[in-house]
């Protein structure tokens, strides 16, 4: 039976939550390697994408840039679709 690396997830997951703990449920949402962040304004979400990003630099944690989005209204995240109308199922994931 391999024991190797079944925990790494959870334990990667634990580190992220510990760096931004913070930042946590205010305007950062982690799961394993996703992060998202929301705010209210644009002001504000300039403010918070450079807290996350310097974060990550301060950490020697880092995010692939082409893997990255910024700036969007809408994203599809574990499931369900975030914008600013709210939170609701992504059809695509039924059926």
């Amino acid at each position: 039976m391999s024991f190797g690396l079944t925990n790494a997830p959870t334990a990667f997951m634990d580190l992220m939550n510990r760096v931004f703990h913070k930042s946590l449920d205010r305007f950062v949402i982690v799961f394993i390697d996703d992060i998202l962040i929301y705010s209210k304004s644009k002001k504000e979400h300039e403010e918070h994408l450079i807290l996350v990003l310097e974060t990550l630099r301060e950490k020697q944690l880092y995010a692939k840039f082409s893997k990255c989005e910024f700036w969007l209204k809408e994203i599809a995240f574990l499931g369900h679709v975030v914008s600013g109308s709210g939170i609701a199922v992504d059809n695509k994931k039924i059926g």
